[in-house]
């Protein structure tokens, strides 16, 4: 975690030293939830290893995922972070995953006293704009064989590790559909 924010060359090494005193470790282990649909989430997570699904359930009960996260990066449910009102999101552990936890409060507090965590945060909001506006337009724009190209070029090392559901679900595309495109593929 202290490479990846030092890699930003935002924070100084005590603003890095005193983040790093507040974090709290959380170990998952696979099918394990990190937040739930209905819940306040006021908690963000570095996650150290392992990887994430975030997903919603229909009204027919489908679960569908959206979001695959991966080590080194933050996870949150977002808009209840920043509301303070109840995630309608859930965030599941596809393997085991060791995460980072700061709380809102203590990000709150380290952003009121230094103007590097004010704009390290903003930065990190951004990205996270950024990561959805590609994922709108790549539904909008490429198919999903393409989608699943970028995942390959992208995140070899995890695409074994993600069950056939959960990616295909992420992709758009039935699990039938998706056996169908890496069948091609070979």
């Amino acid at each position: 975690m202290k490479d990846f924010l030092q890699s930003f060359n935002l924070l100084t090494e005590d603003e890095i030293e005193t983040f790093i005193t507040m974090v709290e470790t959380c170990d998952l282990e696979r099918g394990e939830y990190f937040i739930r649909d209905g819940n306040i989430c006021n908690v963000v997570a570095y996650i150290e290893s392992g990887i994430l699904r975030s997903f919603y359930t229909t009204p027919k009960g489908e679960e569908m995922t959206y979001c695959i996260s991966f080590q080194n990066s933050f996870m949150t449910a977002y808009s209840s972070f920043i509301t303070g009102l109840p995630t309608m999101e859930n965030v599941q552990a596809i393997t085991p995953v060791r995460l980072l936890l700061l709380q809102k409060k203590d990000i709150d507090k380290i952003s009121e006293t230094s103007t590097n965590w004010l704009k390290f945060t903003k930065l990190m909001a951004e990205k996270e704009y950024l990561e959805l506006e590609k994922r709108v337009f790549s539904y909008q724009r490429e198919s999903a064989k393409e989608r699943y190209e970028n995942l390959l070029l992208t995140r070899p090392q995890y695409i074994e590790q993600i069950p056939l559901k959960y990616l295909a679900s992420y992709l758009g595309i039935t699990p039938r559909h998706l056996s169908r495109l890496r069948a091609e593929m070979i």
